[in-house]
Formats: structure tokens, sequence, C-alpha cells
């Protein structure tokens, strides 16, 4: 890898993490030596590049330092179409369309020499087949996520029964066959999940729930993590 590689390629791993990262780290991801690093980082810092931080400590990259933001390599490249086709067969119809207008940015600015990467990746996901068809807006849903306002849902279960809940949303969950709204539910005093097409109507409230919606995810992150330390599916818990 050539040297101006190797620069441009710590600056991406220090902007991609959120704390320190060592030389060890950074060695071995790029294949190279840790005193290799150590001098990398000292050019970087000469070029007033704001990084910060020490040997055997970690390097981070302070904040407001930019590069342009479509210098791509191959596979991030077929990585962001990866997630692209994926959305585009899974996702709701405003984040589908999203994810479609992503990949022709992306094939707009890259060299020519990779939209073959584009027109024929080598690594693809599987189409959506049977995917429940959502009852409600799921763009309505994002937007009170991201404002924190409470839902009141009317819900119906699998069994067919019949509740009324309010419930702070905390994020959607996107399944290969449905779609699922997870948040707080004030009448269990708990976590719940909720499918999409069996919402019967989700009216959002002007109220604001007495916490951040990124503490809110956090809870649940926790919560999951806890009842299943190994890792588990969100799954749609009825009522």
């Amino acid at each position: 890898m050539r040297r101006a590689d190797r620069l441009f390629e710590i600056v991406q791993i220090l902007r991609r993490e959120r704390r320190p990262v060592t030389a060890d780290r950074i060695a071995a991801e790029l294949e190279t030596s840790k005193r290799s690093v150590y001098r990398d980082i000292a050019a970087l810092i000469a070029q007033r590049v704001p990084v910060r931080g020490e040997a055997g400590i970690g390097y981070v990259l302070e904040s407001g330092f930019d590069l342009p933001p479509l210098m791509l390599n191959p596979e991030e490249v077929e990585a962001a179409v990866l997630g692209a086709q994926w959305v585009a067969g899974h996702g709701d119809p405003a984040l589908a369309r999203a994810a479609r207008n992503l990949v022709a940015k992306i094939a707009a600015v890259i060299p020519a020499e990779m939209r073959a990467l584009l027109d024929d990746p080598a690594a693809r996901t599987p189409p959506a087949w049977r995917m429940a068809e959502d009852a409600v807006d799921a763009a309505a849903l994002r937007a009170a996520i991201r404002a924190g306002r409470k839902i009141a849902l009317s819900y119906r279960t699998g069994e067919g029964q019949l509740s009324e809940r309010t419930i702070w949303p905390a994020l959607l969950g996107y399944h290969d066959s449905a779609r699922v709204l997870i948040g707080w539910c004030e009448l269990r005093q708990d976590f719940r999940s909720f499918r999409l097409d069996r919402i019967l109507a989700a009216i959002v409230q002007d109220t604001r729930y007495p916490t951040r919606p990124a503490t809110l995810r956090a809870r649940w992150l926790a919560q999951l993590a806890h009842r299943h330390p190994r890792g588990a599916e969100i799954s749609s818990t009825e009522p």
C-alpha cells in the first residue's frame, strides 16, 4: 500500500471509531508495522490533521475534520450496494426509494472503472419473499421516533385479540418477512414489539416521552443483551 493511501486509511479508521484506537489495531488492519503507524500519525499531525493521543493509549480524530465523502474503494462500494439492495427489498417504500437514490448518487461520482461494481456486484442479497404489507405509514413512525413523541396504537395480535396501547417508540426493526415497531409500552411497563401489518391505527401524539430516543434505544439494547447474551433476532412480542 502506498503511503498516501495508508495515511488516508488511518484517517478513515479514526473517523469511524468513537474510542481511541491503538497503533497495534491500526497496524493489524493495514497489515503494516507499528513503527510505520507511528511515523504516519506524526506525518498527519505535521499536515495539521487534528489527530490527538499518544503511543500506548490510542489516537482519536477531533471533530470538525473531514475528507471528500465519496473517495470509496471497491469493498466500500460493494458494501454500500449490498446494504442498499437489502433496504430496497425489505424497507418501507420511502426507505426503498432512498436506497435506490443512494446507488444512483454513488454511480454519479465513482470512477468509470468501478461502475461494474454497481451494475453487476459480486455480493448480492436474496429478494424479499412474502413481505407483509404495512397497515400504517412507516415514514410517519420514523418521524415520531426521531421527535420522541408518544404513539397511541390500536393493535391486533396474531390470535386476533384487539388492544389499545400508548407506547414510547424507540426504533423500527426490519425482518425478511415483516417490519416491527419497538417501544416502551405504558400498559405493560416494558418493551414490546408490534408488527406493522397488525397495527390498525397509529396516532402520533403531541406529547413527548420523558427521555431521549437514543437513551430509550440504549435501554432496549441493554435489556436485549441481558435476556439474550448470545444475540437474538428482533421478534414480534405480542401484548
